[in-house]
Parts: structure tokens; C-alpha cells; sequence
């Protein structure tokens, strides 16, 4: 124990003066622990908690001292949370099993287990539509949920491994096609795909964020690009540098700042000078894997996840570098703040 304690603090210690300067730092860095993969990160600003995917089940954890608060249980691979605060139900992708469990976001609670399609990752919930959709990578399919009821309405065939996804409060959801390097637009009234265009240059589209009052879509690409889209138009109209192996991106309107957070432990910073004029304005060190995160809007505090690996050892091939173990114990929840406001 007294190992991985200085452990931690020698990996606390490295972030810390690593950082650059600029408009945003790691204010904060708690130690959680506990063991499996993580994936997606979501906040719950009305309750001041922050959902952490971490294999079988969702971590619970309080944004303002980062204590553990409860569990949701029940996952095989888990990924994406939706709250849906009208039916006082919550939704979250279960991949492993093909399932998405509804449960009570007070109690956590499981409520009901559907079968949607293989590999159900990311999920987003369209208010306008009142419907929640699942996008499904190996199934290269949108699910449609009735967030009431928790039944399956519909399989949308999209024609490729999707990935993030966004309601864009238009009626239309936005979703990323990693494998043949496009957006696809899906109107969730009709449940079927209208439009769909291309992200070249950029190649691997992953994640997804969306600005609603200029209808701009970030989409953060592993070629280690942001590309920008008119989604009235269905083109890019810009693209800026991020780092290598993003995973997680979001926008915040009120200071027009887009993030992408990636594996290579950068959080890249991109301010918004017009609708169609994008800047680097700041890359912020984090840590290694810290690929994932999410956003507050309420507070603009930025909460990013990460892990350390076995060091790699001498001539290891791609596959057993894949194969790495996680260190026991230190997966960590970073709070990234804005130093001016």
C-alpha cells in the first residue's frame, strides 16, 4: 500500500508540473481506484456527480471532493450514460451483452434490460424526438429507445461502425462513421438516415461535440484532426491539429471553446474565433490513456480519467503493447479548470 501511495504521488507530481501554461489547469487529481477499463465520462451538473464507465458497472463519484457516492451494476463492457430527467429514468449501453439498462438516476437502481444490437457503445437522447438512441459499432446500427418504456422501436442500418453521437436540438442526430470516414445525419422523427458526408481529409472520426446556435459539429478524428461541419450545408468547413489518439470532445458555448482529449496525454484547447475560423489556443499536458472526458457546463470544469500501464518491456510487438495491465489502483479522475472566467 505504501508503494502504490508513493506511486501516485510521483504521477500526481508529474502532471502537475508538466502543465503548461494557459487558460485552463488541473486543479484537482483524486485517486480512485478500483479495477477494469473505463470509457465514456458524464457529468450530472444538476446533482453534482460525474458517471464513470469502468467495465461492469458505472462509478458514482462526487464532482466537488471526488468520493465515491454508489454503483451501477450489471454491465458486460460498459460505456454511455443518458438521463432523460422528464421520465426520471437514466440509460446506459451495456456492449458486451447487446443490451441497454434503463435505471433510476436517484436510487441506481436497475429498471429493465433491452436488447438492442451488437456492440452498443455511445448514446445520445433527442429531446425533440422524446427518443434515445444507441450507436452500434460491430452492428453498424442506430437503436431507438422509448425512454418511458425502455422498449426497442427500431435497428437504423447506417453502412458502417459508428461512434459518438449528438442531438442537435433540431429534430436531426448527428453520428460519426469511423470506418468510412463520414457524418451521417438521422432524422429522428422518419428513424431514417437523410444525409451524409464525408470528413476529408480526415480519416477515423470518433468523438463529437456540437455547437446548436452556429450548427457546427466538432468531430475529433484519430488522423489527429478536429474537422469542422456546417450541418445545414452537410460540409467541413475547417480542420485544426489535435494530439494522437482522441477519444473524447466537447464544446463549451458560453466561452467558445472546443476540447479533444487524447491518449497521448494532451487535452488540446480550440477557441472559436467565428463560425468557420478555429484556433489551438492551449495544449494542456494531462496524463498517458487520458483520453476520456466530459464537460459541466454549469461550473465549465472539464472531468478527465486515466489509468497507468505496465512499462513496456524490451522488443514488444503492437499486441502485446495492446495487452498491457493496468497498474492496481490508479485510475485517477483529473478536474481541469478555467483559470479566467
Amino acid at each position: 500500500m505504501q508503494k502504490l501511495s508513493i506511486f501516485l504521488s510521483l504521477i500526481l507530481c508529474q502532471i502537475m508540473f508538466a502543465q503548461s501554461e494557459g487558460l485552463y489547469r488541473i486543479a484537482h487529481t483524486y485517486a480512485l481506484g478500483g479495477e477494469g477499463s473505463w470509457d465514456y465520462v458524464i457529468p450530472d451538473p444538476p446533482n453534482h456527480r460525474v458517471f464513470l464507465a469502468r467495465s461492469d458497472r458505472f462509478m458514482v463519484v462526487d464532482e466537488l471532493d471526488g468520493k465515491l457516492l454508489g454503483s451501477v451494476t450489471g454491465f458486460n463492457r460498459a460505456h454511455g450514460i443518458v438521463i432523460v430527467p422528464s421520465e426520471h429514468h437514466a440509460f446506459a449501453t451495456s456492449g458486451g451483452d447487446s443490451c441497454v439498462i434503463m435505471f433510476d438516476p436517484v436510487t441506481l437502481k436497475n429498471l429493465s434490460r433491452t436488447h438492442t444490437a451488437e456492440d452498443c457503445d455511445a448514446i445520445t437522447y433527442d429531446p425533440v424526438s422524446n427518443r434515445v438512441f444507441t450507436f452500434n459499432g460491430d452492428a453498424h446500427s442506430a437503436s431507438v429507445i422509448d425512454p418511458a418504456t425502455g422498449k426497442l422501436l427500431k435497428n437504423i442500418p447506417l453502412g458502417g461502425k459508428p461512434e459518438s453521437g449528438v442531438a442537435a436540438g433540431n429534430g436531426k442526430i448527428y453520428v460519426n462513421i469511423e470506418s468510412n470516414a463520414e457524418i451521417e445525419e438521422i432524422d429522428g422523427k422518419t428513424l431514417t438516415v437523410t444525409r451524409r458526408w464525408s470528413t476529408a481529409p480526415a480519416t477515423s472520426p470518433v468523438s463529437m461535440a456540437v455547437d446548436t446556435v452556429h450548427h457546427r459539429l466538432f468531430s475529433g478524428c484519430r488522423s489527429g484532426l478536429l474537422v469542422v461541419s456546417d450541418y445545414d450545408a452537410g460540409k467541413i468547413v475547417s480542420t485544426v491539429p489535435i494530439g494522437k489518439g482522441v477519444d473524447g470532445s466537447d464544446f463549451d458555448p458560453s466561452y467558445g471553446d472546443i476540447f479533444a482529449s487524447c491518449a497521448d496525454g494532451t487535452l488540446t484547447v480550440i477557441h472559436q474565433d467565428s463560425p468557420d475560423k478555429y484556433q489551438v489556443v492551449q495544449t494542456l499536458k494531462t496524463a498517458e490513456n487520458g483520453k476520456n472526458m466530459g464537460l459541466d457546463l454549469s461550473s465549465h470544469r472539464i472531468y478527465l480519467v486515466a489509468a497507468s500501464f505496465e512499462k513496456p518491456s524490451k522488443g514488444e510487438t503492437v499486441g502485446q503493447r495492446h495487452r498491457r495491465k493496468m497498474i492496481p489502483g490508479s485510475f485517477i479522475m483529473m478536474v481541469i479548470d478555467r483559470t479566467e472566467k
